[in-house]
């Protein structure tokens, strides 16, 4: 069931874990955690695998649901994904949760040696990715983009929304390979329901279009460019909405024909440092493919370690916020 986002008054302290719904916003409770319950209930070799943060992640949910295929790990996050590469061998399907600065930062070498290069079928579904916590750059993962972007045969997915989560879990089981998903957790926005959208994996999806500038963007970054287009709309600035959910392989084809031709300017938004994340790989293909747009810029994290502090103070800080994002569009428009 759809609920609204409880009216909270402004957070001016840090918090650890924080919806990032605004006020009034229609969310979803834990699709993920929903989501894998459901398909499990199809899928015997589905296990659930854990380093000490099952209710954080919604895997308490499987949890509660099929407990003897549920593996507590402890905070060992490198011992997660080795033991979750080895059940994979056997023929189980580990779902793998964590925070993103553990999964990636800390385990990084038994993802890349035990997990990627035997292609183990692994779905590693880490919590807090980019600016999601107030709690400072170590538990802020600005960078799990660009560090698993260089993993040879890694897909890599970030979704935007409730409805992103719970139609990507599906497909990525049906993915064979190792699969890292950003995931939102707890009270998740609902927003792509009202583009008649469904998640593909490997495609990305134009959501509205407009003749000024084109949004291309990924996780929640997509709200916030849906946002920021409806206020430009205002001042008559038609802003088109590309939404990539999948970050590699990277859709590049569809990219590629909504920018080529279209004389627009072209922006990438993301909850990620604007190294190594989508912004440069969207650059490369279209350097690549020899397409030049009117113009180019990057509405990502700045490459620096960012402060603590409560959300909406340090989304509207470096540019991620909905009013920031509008701003920035209209002085790069100039």
């Amino acid at each position: 069931m759809n609920t609204v986002a409880d009216k909270k008054p402004r957070l001016t302290t840090s918090a650890m874990i924080a919806s990032i719904a605004s006020e009034g916003q229609r969310v979803k409770a834990a699709p993920f955690g929903k989501a894998l319950v459901e398909l499990a209930a199809s899928r015997p070799e589905i296990v659930g695998m854990t380093a000490d943060l099952a209710k954080y992640t919604d895997l308490h949910l499987f949890a509660q649901a099929y407990p003897e295929r549920f593996h507590q790990m402890g905070m060992a996050e490198q011992l997660l994904m080795a033991a979750a590469g080895g059940m994979a061998k056997e023929g189980l399907m580990p779902f793998a949760t964590t925070y993103a600065v553990f999964g990636t930062r800390r385990a990084y070498d038994f993802i890349h040696q035990v997990i990627a290069e035997e292609n183990l079928n692994v779905k590693i579904c880490c919590a807090l990715p980019g600016l999601t916590t107030g709690y400072g750059p170590s538990h802020q993962a600005t960078e799990d983009i660009a560090m698993m972007r260089g993993i040879p045969g890694l897909t890599i997915v970030d979704p935007c929304d409730a409805l992103d989560i719970e139609q990507a879990v599906p497909q990525i089981a049906a993915h064979k390979g190792p699969v890292y998903m950003r995931l939102l957790r707890g009270n998740v926005p609902l927003v792509l329901d009202e583009y008649d959208y469904r998640f593909e994996l490997g495609k990305a999806k134009l959501l509205r279009d407009g003749a000024d500038v084109l949004v291309i963007s990924s996780g929640f970054m997509t709200m916030r460019a849906l946002e920021a287009a409806q206020d430009l709309a205002a001042d008559n600035v038609g802003v088109a909405v590309l939404h990539c959910p999948t970050i590699k392989p990277l859709d590049e084809a569809t990219i590629v024909e909504a920018v080529r031709y279209q004389h627009r300017l072209v922006v990438v938004a993301e909850n990620h440092s604007v190294v190594g994340g989508l912004g440069e790989a969207v650059a490369s293909a279209l350097l690549r493919q020899r397409v030049q747009p009117a113009g180019f810029q990057q509405a990502g994290l700045p490459d620096a370690f960012l402060d603590a502090g409560a959300l909406p103070t340090l989304h509207e800080r470096y540019g991620i916020s909905r009013e920031a994002l509008a701003r920035r569009i209209k002085a790069w428009l100039g």
